[in-house]
């Protein structure tokens, strides 16, 4: 059996980072950075598993890799104790307050990458939450245990006890078909899940907020009864009405 793959050196976001993309939706920080040129950036396949509105995160990214299992290598059967040997136990053990746990697991139906107990341990140390390309297991108990998770569904298995391995923490990872490196900045609501390259965030979040303010405006403007052509986009005498306002304000 192999070892957890040894993890690479990189440097969290700082917290002044993840504070300016905390009012920063997921659609606004896709659409940013698609403007900048960066256009897979959304992670497919995870859904929000508690449907409270206004679920959201915010955080640096953590990386788990999950590869196909192979007898001569690593075989589900009987590896349940195995796993604290592996990748999965070790990410856990690195996590820091703050922290976004980004699982790679092919979109498997039947690996259930995390459940209870480990779900329990990595919010006791602080994480901020998950985001699982994949499935995750004891659905009621972990949502009890209110981090917020982003996944493609629930199973009853354990997580090697089919077809994957955890097999290395900390190194980028394909994740609904975005890459994602351990630092990048992951920003998550009910819209799903984003990457945010942490060279890019600081841009994305000045921009976005802009164009979130601009937003809000049109929408006032639409609700008392304004005309789509004119506040949305909010360009010409719509962009020139929204400058006096700011500058009255």
């Amino acid at each position: 059996m192999l070892g957890p793959a040894a993890s690479s050196p990189f440097v969290r976001p700082s917290a002044s980072l993840v504070q300016a993309l905390t009012d920063v939706s997921a659609a606004t920080a896709c659409a940013k950075l698609h403007q900048m040129g960066i256009t897979r950036t959304f992670i497919d396949g995870p859904v929000p598993l508690h449907r409270e509105p206004g679920v959201r995160i915010t955080g640096g990214a953590v990386t788990l890799q999950f590869l196909p299992q192979r007898e001569d290598v690593f075989s589900g059967t009987g590896q349940e104790d195995a796993e604290r040997k592996t990748a999965l136990w070790a990410v856990l053990e690195s996590i820091r307050p703050g922290d976004v746990l980004v699982v790679s697991a092919q979109a498997s139906h039947f690996t259930g990458c995390l459940g209870d107990m480990l779900v329990r341990y990595f919010k006791l140390r602080g994480g901020a939450g998950i985001v699982v390309d994949g499935r995750v297991r004891d659905a009621a108990r972990v949502r009890a245990l209110g981090v917020p998770i982003w996944c493609t569904g629930v199973t009853p298995h354990y997580a090697s006890q089919t077809e994957l391995f955890p097999s290395a923490f900390n190194v980028p990872v394909g994740v609904g078909g975005a890459l994602v490196t351990p630092g990048d900045l992951i920003v998550a609501d009910e819209d799903g899940a984003v990457v945010v390259p942490q060279k890019s965030a600081m841009a994305v979040a000045e921009d976005s907020l802009l164009h979130q303010d601009r937003e809000e405006f049109a929408r006032r403007r639409l609700d008392e009864g304004g005309r789509l052509s004119d506040y949305y986009p909010l360009t010409g005498a719509g962009l020139a009405e929204y400058l006096a306002a700011r500058e009255a304000d």
